[in-house]
C-alpha cells in the first residue's frame, strides 16, 4: 500500500516537473490537496487537456492548477464538463468561461446542484434578468463560494434598507457591481452608508448611490471617503455644498484627489477664474474630462470672448456645443 502511494507521489511530482513546476510549488500543492498523492498521471494530464481545450492558455494553467490544485483531483465527466456546460450556458462572448476559470479557479470545485443552481436561483427572484446572470456570475465567480444563508442575504437585506424594491431595484445594483457581495455589510457597507448619512445624504440622496454608483458604498470610509472630503472642505467648499456635490456627483468622494479633484479645481479657479460655487451648482463639472472637454471648450469660447455658466459650457454633446455658440460644421 505505502510503496503505491509513493509510486503515485512520484508519478505526480514528474508531471508537475515536465510542466515547469519547481520543487517547492509541487510540495505547496500536495499540502494543500492530499488528494494529489493518489491521483494518477493519467488522469492529471486528462484533466490538464481539457483545461487547455476549453480555452484556458497554456501559460495560465500553472497560476490556475497552484491555487486549486484539486482540479487535477477531480472527476472530468463528474465534476468539471457538467459545471463547465453549465458556465457555458451563462457566457455571450468567446473566453469568458475560461477568464472566469482563471479568476476563481476553485469555481471547478463547487457543484452545479448544490452550489450554481441555488445561486442562480437566488438572482432570478431578485428580480435579475437571464441575460445577466451570466455577467454577475462570471465576472465575480467567487460568488459561488459564499453563503446565500449567511452573506448574500444579509447584502440584499442591506439594500432593502435603504428603501430598495427586493424584487427589482436590489437586483439592478447586484447586477451593475457584482463585486459589492463581496463585502461585509457591518465592516465596509454600513460605516460608509452612516458615513453619508453624517455629510448630509438624505434617503433620495442616498438611493442614488446605491443604484447610480454602489462602488462608492464599497470604498473604506478612512482611507478614500474622509480623505476626500476633507480636501473639498480645505478648497473652499461648505458642507451644504458637498452635500449638494456628493449627492449629484457620487463618484467625487472616490476619485483621485490628486489626479482627479486637484487638477480640476485649479483650472476652475486659477484658469477660468470661476468660484468654488460655481462648481458645487455644477457637480458634474468633476464628471468631464480634462483636457477633451473642461480646457477645450473653455479655451474655444475665450477665443470668442462667450461668456457663460458651467452647465451652458459643458453639460451637451460635441454637435449640441457646436450649434449653441456657432461653431463651424464638422467641429469635434
Amino acid at each position: 500500500m505505502g510503496s503505491s502511494q509513493n509510486g503515485n507521489v512520484s508519478s505526480i511530482m514528474w508531471f508537475f516537473k515536465d510542466r515547469g513546476f519547481d520543487d517547492k510549488s509541487i510540495n505547496d500543492m500536495l499540502r494543500k490537496c492530499k488528494r494529489l498523492q493518489n491521483v494518477q498521471q493519467e488522469r492529471a494530464s486528462e484533466n490538464w487537456s481539457y483545461l487547455t481545450n476549453i480555452g484556458i492558455q497554456e501559460r495560465k494553467l500553472p497560476f490556475v492548477v497552484s491555487k486549486c490544485p484539486r482540479i487535477l483531483a477531480l472527476g472530468l465527466d463528474e465534476k468539471l464538463v457538467p459545471m463547465v456546460e453549465c458556465l457555458k450556458t451563462l457566457g455571450t462572448k468567446p473566453g469568458e468561461v475560461a477568464s472566469a476559470i482563471v479568476k476563481f479557479p476553485h469555481i471547478l470545485s463547487h457543484s452545479v446542484e448544490e452550489k450554481l443552481c441555488p445561486l442562480l436561483a437566488f438572482f432570478q427572484a431578485l428580480g435579475i434578468p437571464e441575460k445577466q446572470l451570466g455577467k454577475i456570475v462570471l465576472s465575480n465567480p467567487r460568488l459561488i463560494s459564499y453563503s446565500i444563508e449567511s452573506k448574500l442575504t444579509d447584502i440584499v437585506n442591506f439594500l432593502v434598507g435603504l428603501g430598495l424594491t427586493r424584487d427589482g431595484m436590489v437586483g439592478k445594483v447586484l447586477a451593475k457591481n457584482p463585486f459589492m457581495m463581496g463585502y461585509s455589510v457591518d465592516k465596509r457597507l454600513r460605516p460608509t452608508l452612516e458615513f453619508l448619512k453624517t455629510i448630509g445624504l438624505g434617503e433620495n440622496g442616498l438611493q442614488k448611490v446605491a443604484l447610480n454608483f454602489p462602488e462608492v458604498l464599497c470604498r473604506d470610509v478612512e482611507k478614500i471617503l474622509r480623505p476626500n472630503y476633507n480636501y473639498l472642505r480645505s478648497s473652499g467648499f461648505s458642507d451644504g455644498q458637498i452635500a449638494d456635490l456628493v449627492t449629484g456627483h457620487p463618484l467625487i468622494l472616490i476619485k483621485s484627489i490628486k489626479n482627479s479633484l486637484e487638477p480640476r479645481i485649479k483650472f476652475l479657479v486659477e484658469v477660468m477664474g470661476r468660484q468654488i460655487d460655481e462648481a458645487a451648482q455644477y457637480p458634474d463639472f468633476f464628471r468631464h474630462g480634462l483636457k477633451k472637454r473642461l480646457e477645450l471648450r473653455y479655451r474655444i469660447l475665450k477665443k470668442r470672448n462667450i461668456e457663460c455658466s458651467l452647465s451652458e459650457m459643458f453639460d451637451c454633446d460635441q454637435k449640441k456645443f457646436a450649434m449653441k455658440f456657432g461653431m463651424i460644421k464638422g467641429f469635434v
